[in-house]
């Protein structure tokens, strides 16, 4: 079900004219995905964005998994769009150099356990003497309180810990399962960047001047799983009328020469699944023409249906269910996916030179403002590749700072 490498999109990335956050001027002091992603997408926005990093290793994310030229793909994922200031932030210079920074900054976003930038005289109390108008933003696991804020997290711990593992647990054994993609991290990211536009949005009104965004990621997976996923766990009394949540009856259908996921809900859309099968008459069995009859002979609608699926392709099935109307598609790879004939035609990808890394591929912002558009920003930037460029504007004499080890 693919098509030609040569369907793939091959276009430059456009420079917005004026992206709909241009003028807006970010420092992101964060590592990993959580804070840097927020960060991307402002810098997509048309923000202006220095990312900070301190001497020596910086951002793990610049030697964890895949890479080329010295350029990680999960990095440059998560920091296009960035200038790179690399600052020693234990030198009395430095922190200058980083006061210097904050004081010209709109937002400033970091990620650093409870307690880490306050030690470095760099916290929220500290900044807004500087800068009263400063957005700040601190993200951590737990947040900056309570039993577990002290504690190391990544994304799989708090999969864990805010139930999402839970409900990705197997329907028959109950065993737990974690979502392999960084869930909450990324989660996080959305969730304080929203925060970020929306206090911008309350300084430019007049309702506040600078704040501080406090973002626990444990927050942001609860609140992001529960509109759904608590759909039962939301209704607190006993008398409470139960059923099985919406996500617990998604499966995968396993077809001839294939893999589909379909929904049936209503029983019209039931009888376009029998008939995408192949099987309409199975639509009109009294054990399975409506959704109480269905519900008492499931097991053995299952068996007939997993039948039925296994003697069809995915061509067949997927004409049928176009031909009917049924909410229904094949199982994209990733290495499908650039072919996929929507995603060509939507230009979610854009191929282009990293001076690093080569050939890249990237999905562009996937919001599509009319008058503001937002772009594909330039390339991840190598370690410190804008230190001195920064100090020189901060008016400090870089070669200074750099003979000192101020600056990397």
């Amino acid at each position: 079900m693919t098509t030609p490498d040569s369907d793939v999109p091959r276009r430059k990335c456009h420079d917005a004219p004026m992206g709909p956050l241009s003028g807006v001027n970010v420092v992101d002091m964060s590592v990993m995905i959580s804070g840097p992603l927020a960060g991307m997408m402002l810098a997509d926005q048309g923000a202006s964005v220095v990312k900070v990093e301190s001497p020596g290793l910086g951002d793990i994310m610049r030697f964890l998994g895949s890479s080329k030229g010295g350029m990680t793909g999960i990095f440059a994922n998560n920091n296009r769009g960035k200038r790179s200031l690399v600052v020693d932030l234990k030198n009395p210079v430095g922190v200058e150099m980083m006061q210097a920074l904050v004081s010209r900054a709109d937002v400033l976003i970091q990620n650093f356990r409870p307690g880490a930038v306050e030690r470095l005289g760099l916290g929220y109390h500290d900044m807004a003497a500087i800068n009263p108008d400063l957005i700040y933003v601190s993200i951590s696991g737990y947040g900056p309180d309570g039993p577990n804020s002290h504690r190391r997290v990544y994304d799989n711990v708090i999969q864990a810990a805010s139930g999402l593992a839970s409900v990705q647990g197997d329907p028959v054994t109950g065993v737990p399962s974690l979502f392999r993609t960084l869930l909450c991290d990324k989660v996080t990211s959305y969730t304080a960047i929203q925060a970020i536009t929306a206090a911008l949005y309350a300084r430019a009104t007049g309702k506040a001047r600078g704040q501080h965004i406090v973002l626990a990621m444990l927050d942001a997976a609860v609140a992001f799983m529960w509109p759904d996923s608590a759909m039962d766990a939301m209704l607190v009394d006993d008398d409470a009328n139960r059923s099985p949540t919406i996500g617990s009856n998604y499966s995968i259908t396993s077809l001839a020469d294939g893999f589909i996921s379909a929904s049936a809900v209503t029983d019209a859309e039931f009888h376009g699944l029998c008939a995408a099968f192949g099987h309409p008459e199975l639509g009109d069995d009294p054990r399975f023409a409506t959704a109480l009859a269905r519900s008492q002979h499931i097991s053995e609608l299952v068996a007939m249906m997993v039948q039925y699926a296994s003697e069809i392709t995915l061509d067949q099935f997927l004409v049928g269910a176009e031909a009917h109307d049924v909410p229904a598609s094949q199982i994209n790879t990733l290495a499908g996916l650039p072919h996929d004939p929507q995603v060509i035609h939507n230009e979610i990808f854009i191929e282009r030179q990293h001076p690093l890394a080569g050939s890249v591929r990237e999905p562009r912002p996937a919001p599509r403002f009319s008058a503001t558009p937002a772009t594909v920003s330039s390339h991840a930037p190598s370690f410190g590749q804008h230190s001195d460029e920064i100090a020189t504007e901060l008016g400090f004499d870089a070669a200074v700072l750099r003979a000192a080890g101020v600056i990397h």
